[in-house]
C-alpha cells in the first residue's frame, strides 16, 4: 500500500504526529510482551550456563567417586636410562629392585651378500614364475607369487601387502659406484617365539641356500626380554617376556625396559600421590562453589529499586542448590572415622560457598588416607559424597523429570508462545496504524476543502462590500 501523507492545516495540527502517538499508546502491551520475552530468553540462557556448571561439578566428582579414579600413585626410578615406570590406581606403595639382563628384539634377517643384485629393478626370477614362502613363529605359511619378470621391489611389495607379521625393506649394502641390493625381513613382533623362517624361495636371492652360495645373514636375533625383580641376595623372580613392556613385574606398575643393566639393579619407588588427590578434592569444592556463586548472583533483591535479579522468583534455581547442598553435607552412614566433608577440612561460608582448609586436608590424607577415600567413593552399598552429588545432578538434569529440564522446557514453550502473540499484535497494530492514516487523511482533505470554501466566501463578502 502506498504511504499516506498529510498536507497540513492552517490551524497548525500535524495529524502524522497524532497517528504516531496513538500507535505508540497501542504499542505498550507489545513492548511489555517483548520485555517478558527478553527476560524469558535471559533465564533460558542462564539455565543453560548453570547446566554446564553442573556438568563440570559432575566431572570433578567422577575423579573421586570410584576407587580406580580416586587413587593416585607416582613412581621414581633411579636410572631412567635403563627403564621407566608408570603406576595405575592399583599400585601398592613400596620400593622394588629390578635388573634387566636382556632386551626383547624382533628377528631380522637378509639374504647373503653373494645373492645381492645390482638394481632394485633387476629380475630375481630365473624361470617362468617363482614363489617365496615364509612363516613367523609357529604360524601358518605365507606365500608371495612372483612372475617371470619380478624384481626386488615386487618381492618387497608382495610381502608387505600380506600384512602377515613381517615387513620387507631394501638396502644397498654395496657402495655408491657398485650397488649390492639386499632385502631385509623384520618381524613386526619382538620375542623369541616370533622368529622368521624362510620355508621356500624360488628367487635368485636363495634364502634357503638351495644353490650352495645363498642362505641368510641374521642381523638381529629373535629374543625375549629378561628382567629380575627383587633383591639379588635373596630370592628374586626372573621374568621372561616377548616385549619390553612389563605389566606384571610389579603389581599396578608398567615398566618400559630401555637397556640392560648388567649386575646393577634399578630402584623403582611407588608412592601414593596425595598431592594429586588433594587437587581433585579441591577442584570438586571449587566446582560446587562456582554453582553457588552463580545462583546467588541471580537470586538477589535490590531493596532500593525493589527489583529482584533474574532468578529471584525462580524456585528451580534455589531448589537445585538445596539438593546439591544436602548431597554434599549429609553424613554418610556406615563410616566410622569420617562421615562428613566438614571433618576433613571443608567449611561452608555464609554465602553457601565452600572453602577447604589446606593444612587439615593435608593432615588427614597423610595419616588417614583410607578413611578420606571411603568418604568419597561408593562401596558396599554406601554411596560416597562424590556419588551422592553426581546422583543429585542426574536427578536435576533428568531428560524427563529433572527440575532443570522441566523449567527449561517451560521457558522454551513460553518463548514460542510469546513470539506468536507478539507477531499477532504487531500485525494488528500495523492494520490499526493504516486505518488511522486513512481516517486522518480523509479528515485532512475535508478540512482543506472547508478552508478553501471559507476563504472563497470571505473573498466574495469583501468584494460585495
Amino acid at each position: 500500500m502506498a504511504s499516506i501523507s498529510f498536507g497540513g492545516l492552517g490551524n497548525g495540527l500535524d495529524f502524522g504526529q497524532v497517528v504516531d502517538q496513538l500507535v505508540k499508546i497501542q504499542r505498550g502491551p507489545i513492548d511489555q510482551l517483548g520485555q517478558k520475552k527478553a527476560t524469558a530468553q535471559s533465564k533460558l540462557t542462564d539455565y543453560a550456563l548453570l547446566e554446564g556448571k553442573l556438568l563440570a561439578l559432575q566431572s570433578a566428582g567422577d575423579a573421586l567417586r570410584l576407587p580406580t579414579s580416586f587413587d593416585r600413585s607416582t613412581t621414581t626410578v633411579s636410572d631412567e636410562k635403563a627403564l621407566t615406570a608408570s603406576a595405575s590406581s592399583t599400585a601398592t606403595p613400596g620400593s622394588y629392585l629390578v635388573r634387566v639382563t636382556q632386551l626383547a628384539q624382533s628377528h631380522q634377517i637378509t639374504n647373503k651378500g653373494a645373492t645381492a643384485v645390482s638394481s632394485v629393478t633387476t629380475d630375481i626370477v630365473g624361470g617362468a614364475s617363482a614363489s617365496f614362502t615364509f612363516r613367523v613363529g609357529t604360524g601358518t605359511d605365507q606365500t608371495v607369487a612372483l612372475s617371470s619378470a619380478a624384481t626386488l621391489e615386487d618381492l618387497q611389495t608382495g610381502i608387505n601387502d600380506l600384512g602377515a607379521g613381517v615387513t620387507a625393506s631394501i638396502v644397498n649394502a654395496g657402495s655408491e659406484t657398485t650397488s649390492a641390493y639386499r632385502v631385509i625381513l623384520t618381524a613386526t613382533a619382538s620375542g623369541a617365539s616370533n622368529g622368521v623362517t624362510i620355508v621356500a624361495d624360488g628367487t635368485t636371492l636363495d634364502f634357503t641356500n638351495g644353490g650352495g652360495t645363498g642362505g641368510v645373514d641374521t642381523l638381529q636375533a629373535a629374543q625375549d626380554a629378561i628382567a629380575i625383580v627383587g633383591d639379588p641376595a635373596l630370592n628374586p623372580v626372573t621374568l621372561q617376556r616377548s616385549n619390553n613392556i612389563l605389566t606384571d613385574a610389579i603389581p599396578g606398575v608398567s615398566l618400559s625396559l630401555l637397556k640392560t643393566t648388567g649386575s646393577d639393579t634399578v630402584s623403582v619407588n611407588v608412592t601414593r600421590d596425595n598431592g594429586a588427590v588433594k587437587e581433585s578434592i579441591k577442584k570438586f569444592a571449587t566446582a560446587y562453589s562456582d554453582i553457588v556463586k552463580f545462583v546467588n548472583e541471580r537470586t538477589t533483591y535490590d531493596v532500593a529499586t525493589k527489583t529482584g535479579a533474574l532468578f529471584f522468583a525462580e524456585p528451580t534455581a534455589k531448589g537445585l542448590l538445596s539438593q546439591l547442598r544436602q548431597a554434599l553435607s549429609a553424613s554418610a552412614s556406615g563410616l566410622t572415622t569420617y562421615s562428613s566433608v566438614g571433618e576433613i577440612g571443608f567449611k561452608t561460608e555464609r554465602d553457601g560457598t565452600i572453602t577447604v582448609d589446606d593444612a587439615k586436608l593435608d593432615g588427614v590424607l597423610n595419616t588417614k588416607y583410607a578413611a578420606v577415600k571411603s568418604l568419597f567413593i561408593t562401596q558396599a552399598g554406601v554411596a560416597g559424597v562424590a556419588q551422592r552429588v553426581n546422583d543429585a545432578i542426574d536427578a536435576i538434569d533428568d531428560i524427563g523429570t529433572g527440575s532443570l529440564t522441566v523449567r527449561k522446557n517451560a521457558l522454551t514453550k513460553q518463548l514460542s508462545s510469546l513470539t506468536v502473540e507478539i507477531d499477532r499484535k504487531e500485525d494488528a497494530l500495523s492494520a490499526y496504524e493504516e486505518s488511522l492514516k486513512r481516517q486522518y487523511a480523509a479528515l485532512d482533505g475535508l478540512l482543506s476543502r472547508l478552508k478553501g470554501q471559507s476563504t472563497f466566501l470571505q473573498s466574495q463578502q469583501s468584494q460585495g462590500s
